[in-house]
């Protein structure tokens, strides 16, 4: 199993130990990224990526080594701390980058076929609207199945979390853990990003931006074909 975890901060506080060690717990090949260290530029809206390629933002070398792992990857995990009831900037800005990526537009065959994870925590509150940022882009990138785990941690960093927060911690990654292993390879998109998929099915046969209509064409989704089957 290959994961990949893109983290929205380059501190290795709550979040990334979490997210972390849940990763481990797949034990698979493991790949990870820190925003903004890996990746830091803010999507300067030009349109290329939705008008022309991808290939031509500006941002496209910074950005291909984080793709590439994620297209490679059985199971993606994102996560963030929360920021003022959000997921962090570098994580958002990220994300901006894979609009073109979305099932209205020109979306990633492999989606379809992988799981992904979001985790955060916060000191508080805020977990569900920071949960939401990331899992929106993972749904619309098509995922089969998206995972939450956000958390309360009552500490501004790992060593102030106490034993027993952390040891149900545990117990929650163990089992989410367990159900990710236990899916590998076996999982086909939900009804809910099935239909999704069909209203864009029904909307690509004419469509309204050529790129998009030839990306659906190509792959014979404009027809029977569908991407979570081989």
């Amino acid at each position: 199993m290959r994961v990949v975890v893109i983290y929205g901060q380059n501190h290795k506080g709550s979040t990334y130990h979490i997210a972390h060690g849940l990763a481990k717990k797949l034990e698979g090949e493991l790949t990870e990224f820190f925003l903004p260290r890996d990746f830091g530029e803010f999507c300067v809206g030009c349109n290329t990526c939705f008008n022309s390629s991808e290939r031509e933002c500006p941002h496209y070398g910074k950005l291909a080594p984080i793709t590439q792992s994620m297209d490679a990857a059985d199971v993606i995990i994102l996560a963030s701390p929360v920021y003022v009831y959000h997921a962090s900037g570098p994580m958002k800005a990220f994300l901006d980058h894979y609009g073109y990526r979305w099932m209205v537009h020109s979306p990633e065959g492999s989606m379809f076929r992988k799981q992904a994870v979001c985790v955060c925590t916060a000191a508080g509150a805020g977990m569900r609207s920071t949960l939401r940022d990331m899992a929106d882009s993972l749904f619309f990138w098509g995922a089969a199945r998206v995972y939450r785990y956000g958390v309360g941690v009552a500490a501004v960093n790992w060593a102030g979390v106490d034993a027993k927060k952390k040891a149900s911690i545990d117990k929650r990654t163990s089992a989410l853990a367990k159900k990710i292993v236990h899916n590998n390879g076996n999982v086909t998109p939900r009804l809910k990003t099935r239909a999704v998929f069909f209203a864009m099915h029904v909307m690509q046969r004419k469509g309204f931006n050529p790129r998009d209509v030839e990306h659906w064409k190509q792959r014979g989704w404009t027809k029977d074909v569908r991407p979570w089957k081989s």
